[in-house]
C-alpha cells in the first residue's frame, strides 16, 4: 500500500509596491538560485491570515499592508529527494500546502529590515511579476506560475491605477 503524503501547512505572501513590482528576497541558506516571495508555517490553531501577517512581519519586519485576494485553492510541492534542511520542523513531511495572500504594501521602504533574529534572507528587491518564476528553485517553480496566474488581474489593476 503506498504511503499517503503528509504536507506541512504553510502560507505565501506576494507583496507589491505602488508599480505592481512584487518583493522577492534572497535565502541565506543558499548561494544558488534561491529567491523567493516570504513564506512559513501555520502554527497549530493559527488562522491563515494571522499566520500571512506574522510571517510576514518575522521574516521582512514589513507591517504596513493592505490585504488584496487570496488564493481561491491550497497550492502543494513536494521536497525534492536529499533536499537539505534547516528548520528540524519540515523533515517530517514531503512538502508543503500553501495558501497565498496578496499584499499591497503601503510603508516606506526603509519599514523593510532583513537584519531579523535567525534571518531568512539576506537581500531583497522589487520585480516584475512575469520574471519570478525563473528565479526561484525548480521544485517551487510550478506553485508560483500557478500563483502568478491567479494573481495576475489583481497586479494589472495595481499597475495601472
Amino acid at each position: 500500500m503506498k504511503k499517503q503524503k503528509l504536507y506541512r501547512p504553510n502560507v505565501g505572501l506576494m507583496v507589491l509596491n505602488a508599480a505592481g513590482d512584487v518583493f522577492m528576497a534572497h535565502r541565506t541558506d543558499s548561494r544558488q538560485k534561491a529567491w523567493q516571495m516570504p513564506q512559513g508555517g501555520i502554527d497549530k490553531g493559527e488562522d491563515e491570515y494571522a499566520a500571512a501577517l506574522r510571517e510576514l512581519y518575522e521574516e521582512t519586519n514589513i507591517t504596513s499592508v493592505t490585504l488584496i485576494a487570496e488564493s481561491t485553492q491550497w497550492y502543494f510541492y513536494d521536497f525534492p529527494t536529499g533536499v537539505h534542511f534547516v528548520n528540524e520542523k519540515k523533515k517530517a513531511f514531503d512538502g508543503q500546502k500553501q495558501k497565498w495572500f496578496l499584499f499591497q504594501f503601503t510603508g516606506d521602504e526603509s519599514e523593510i529590515d532583513l537584519d531579523r533574529p535567525d534571518p531568512e534572507f539576506n537581500q531583497w528587491k522589487w520585480v516584475k511579476a512575469e520574471e519570478i518564476v525563473d528565479m526561484i528553485v525548480a521544485f517551487k517553480q510550478d506553485v508560483y506560475r500557478h500563483v502568478v496566474d491567479e494573481f495576475m488581474p489583481f497586479i494589472d489593476a495595481v499597475r495601472h491605477s
